[in-house]
């Protein structure tokens, strides 16, 4: 009986890590919103990291979080770099390419709670009396971040932090 229960968990496992395996290389997570503001006005809130600090949905997770930027003050080469609780982790991002008024793609990288290498990217795009607000995060996914996966919904866990820095930069472009 004992043998027929360990023998039964060992499958269990072996199929579970055999499936993480099958899982997409690449996660994407997007969310979208329209914010009543021409891209002109939206663009530097986003291609300014000191101006994060107002949206960023991060930003209240950890009052005591250090922060540090560097590089060019916004705009291509900016950088900023945190290190804070378990609800925020530890990181670095720098703006890589910018389309005034209307893409900014930034290079994130993770070092904690887990390492991860990532790529934002907003794009605005005027719709009428409004624009079009679009933030995306795309980046490998390593054999680890698949079987997380399997428990945790990803795109859902970042995806609501994504609609909550949407809902807050339309409330400070709206106003």
């Amino acid at each position: 009986m004992f043998k027929k229960i360990a023998l039964a968990a060992v499958v269990l496992v072996a199929a579970v890590l055999l499936f993480a395996a099958t899982r997409p290389d690449s996660i994407r997570v997007q969310r979208s919103t329209s914010i009543k503001a021409a891209p002109e006005k939206i663009f530097p809130l986003i291609a300014d990291f000191h101006a994060w600090s107002a949206w960023s949905p991060w930003e209240k997770l950890d009052p005591a979080m250090k922060r540090t930027h560097s590089g060019a003050p916004s705009g291509k080469g900016a950088a900023y770099a945190w290190d804070g609780n378990n609800d925020v982790g530890a990181g670095r991002m720098e703006i890589a390419e910018v389309v005034p008024p209307s893409r900014i793609t930034i290079k994130l990288d993770f070092s904690r709670p887990m390492e991860g290498h990532n790529t934002a990217e907003f794009t605005l795009v005027p719709k009428g009396d409004a624009s079009e607000v679009t933030w995306t995060m795309v980046g490998p996914s390593p054999y680890l971040s698949k079987l997380i996966g399997l428990f945790l919904d990803m795109d859902k866990m970042i995806g609501k932090d994504f609609e909550a820095g949407l809902a807050n930069l339309k409330a400070l472009a709206e106003k």
